[in-house]
């Protein structure tokens, strides 16, 4: 992989971890019952992509 698709790769891996870090922390904050467990849901899953994302562009 050359390293402008690495750069955009690991900032693409940056990014879904901070959508997903204002996700659960809005989610913890300002919401109750099944949407705080959906909202947490897609934040773990954003988290999961983002390390992926970026444990690509380590390699």
């Amino acid at each position: 992989m050359d390293p402008m698709t690495k750069m955009w790769v690991s900032l693409i891996g940056i990014g879904l971890m901070a959508i997903a870090a204002v996700i659960i922390t809005f989610a913890r904050l300002k919401t109750k019952g099944i949407i705080k467990f959906t909202l947490s849901f897609v934040s773990f899953i954003l988290l999961v992509f983002g390390f992926l994302c970026g444990l690509i562009a380590i390699v």
